[in-house]
């Protein structure tokens, strides 16, 4: 994103009122809560002003939040003090990539990079969740924006994020009005054998030829 991406977000921020209440997380987001994992290491992608990230915090993630618009995070933690919670913010052009480490929990609501989605499943923990929501190109139907360049091709997020365990996939109308990609998915846990110091997992017939593991690393 160039400085003007920024900027642009800086201003749509400021004009926000700090101390107003915190708009409800994407209802997908709340409807995942019994799939979601208990705890854990959670980024929240192209987090804005934390409404999302402050809801995973509030149920025990240990949250990081990045956003390009340094705004935008400063009424995220100012949020997060308000509610007694303890979130990380880091301002990051998405462009460079994702922050560095493995995740437990990875969501990205209505921000649209397709190369960022390719990258998302490589950045999640053996066993990790992602969650993508944003709107298709039926959208035009009823609504002019965001324009088709903002928009997914319908089926096209299965094709973005590969290699991942599928659990909820849909296209539909939302509650809001918008059509809408929305999914969730898991990367697989690692085998017996990946766990394993020697690499030769629990299977007593090769423990006891002591032939090496080859397995091939989940993907």
């Amino acid at each position: 994103m160039a400085d003007s991406d920024r900027q642009r977000w800086d201003g749509r921020y400021a004009s926000r009122d700090a101390d107003a209440p915190l708009s409800d997380p994407d209802p997908w987001l709340r409807s995942l809560g019994a799939l979601l994992p208990r705890t854990g290491r959670a980024l929240d992608v192209a987090a804005g002003m934390g409404r999302h990230g402050l809801w995973l915090a509030e149920r025990g993630f240990d949250v990081t939040l990045v956003d390009i618009s340094p705004v935008g995070l400063d009424v995220a933690r100012h949020r997060a003090t308000a509610a007694g919670l303890k979130v990380t913010t880091m301002q990051r052009d998405l462009d460079e990539g994702l922050p560095a480490g493995l995740w437990d929990l990875i969501t990205c609501a209505h921000f649209l990079d397709r190369e960022l989605y390719r990258a998302l499943p490589a950045a999640l923990a053996p066993g990790g969740g992602l969650v993508i929501v944003h709107p298709t190109r039926r959208n035009l139907e009823r609504h002019p924006r965001p324009s088709a360049r903002f928009l997914l091709d319908e089926g096209e997020l299965l094709e973005l994020v590969e290699g991942l365990e599928m659990v909820r996939f849909e296209e539909c109308w939302s509650e809001g009005g918008r059509h809408e990609a929305r999914l969730f998915a898991r990367r697989p846990p690692r085998s017996a054998r990946e766990n394993s110091p020697t690499g030769l997992g629990d299977s007593p017939e090769r423990s006891d030829r002591g032939r090496p593991g080859t397995g091939r690393p989940t993907q």
